[in-house]
């Protein structure tokens, strides 16, 4: 039997409950979250701190969106918990229908991104950042519903769904965290005893310089800041170089962000970054080959002991005002173990990579399972309709 479908407004009505700001009262804030991932809550603000003279107050078991970022799925089902928590006027807010309507099946169906697109046609606006929806473009939506026993199972099915995958991330993370525990543990024990040597001796700086050709063009390579590696950015158009000095870098070299060193941009240059280059900004050391491994000096630098050296030797302020000095980074003292002992742990940290890859699919596989389910289950009532 065909799924009835209905607009949202049979089932959603427009609620308003405004409360004037009292100086001296406390207001708990809650906002959304895009991409339907739920409210975002705040302390309690004193009212005399709040610069709108009304707000609005939410109730659990409500539908609440941002007109602002309704296109990118700012929708929530307000929880109990959140129940009589305040919003601005900019969070439209629904009562639910309990006789047409289960709640917990229109927060499932605000999942669906395939739902906020539809809806935000003919926002207006111009530009993401200020497209606002308009109440009545969400009542005007036409749902498949189908009875509330059916509505009913379908929030079992998902909720049950969702408690495993939460529980399968959560292992995921946990044996992450192990497996970061491991790796520090057998480095200390990599390097215990070992001298301290400067960096000029273990891993020279390493300048390339590139003759610029306005008629060329040359792939810049850059270097994310927490340990994550590099990253290509689009091709530099030798008439758009200018003053700016370029060096290339090699597979294997050590490099450096020296505005981000301070925040751990340091990374190892793989086979596909050979040949690309980077600004005077960036830095590359290669190792010894008898002293020292490019692996082992990265991780290094990813320890707590690692980043504060690199911070010490970044003097100034917060952000682009830290810059890792050229002269402290060749005197920076690291650790240098005997090198068939380095090579162990590159050794270990390769397996251990191996396993991230499998654990990062399996956790891109459980992450896709939701959507999935989504879409399968409300295609196929939308098509039954």
């Amino acid at each position: 039997m065909a799924s009835p479908t209905a607009p949202l407004s049979d089932i959603l009505q427009l609620v308003v409950d405004p409360c004037p700001v009292e100086p001296e009262a406390c207001y708990p804030i809650m906002g959304i979250y895009g991409f339907a991932r739920g409210p975002i809550t705040r302390q309690a603000v004193r009212g005399a701190d709040i610069s709108a003279t009304t707000l609005y107050r939410v109730k659990k078991n409500q539908l609440v969106y941002s007109r602002l970022k309704a296109f990118e799925g700012a929708y929530t089902v307000v929880p109990p918990e959140l129940d009589g928590y305040f919003t601005s006027n900019e969070f439209p807010t629904f009562d639910v229908d309990p006789k047409r309507a289960d709640h917990r099946y229109l927060e499932w169906l605000f999942r669906r991104p395939e739902v906020w697109r539809e809806i935000a046609i003919g926002s207006k606006g111009i530009g993401a950042r200020r497209e606002r929806v308009h109440p009545k473009q969400v009542l005007g939506y036409r749902v498949a519903l189908p009875s509330l026993d059916e509505q009913r199972r379908i929030v079992q099915r998902l909720d049950r769904v969702a408690a495993l995958v939460e529980e399968r991330r959560r292992a995921i993370e946990a044996a992450e965290r192990e497996t970061q525990a491991l790796l520090l543990n057998a480095f200390q024990r990599a390097i215990d005893g070992a001298p301290l040597r400067p960096m000029a001796e273990v891993a020279p700086l390493v300048r390339r310089p590139v003759e610029i050709d306005l008629d060329g063009s040359y792939p810049e390579l850059g270097v994310r800041s927490f340990g994550k590696g590099t990253f290509h950015k689009p091709d530099l158009p030798g008439a758009e170089v200018g003053n700016k000095k370029l060096f290339r870098i090699c597979a294997g070299d050590l490099v450096f962000n020296i505005v981000f060193a301070w925040e751990g941009a340091v990374a190892v240059a793989q086979p596909e970054d050979d040949g690309r280059v980077g600004s005077h900004r960036f830095l590359s050391c290669v190792p010894a080959p008898d002293t020292a491994t490019v692996g082992f000096l990265r991780f290094y630098f990813s320890t707590h002991e690692g980043l504060q050296k690199l911070g010490e030797a970044s003097p100034g302020g917060a952000g682009r005002n830290r810059t890792l000095g050229l002269k402290k980074l060749e005197n920076l003292q690291v650790p240098v173990p005997p090198i068939d002992r380095q090579h162990w742990f590159d050794r270990l940290q390769i397996k251990v990579s191996e396993t991230r890859a499998i654990r990062t699919s399996t956790a891109q596989d459980v992450e896709a399972l939701i959507p999935a389910m989504l879409h399968e289950i409300f295609n196929g009532w939308e098509k039954a309709a």
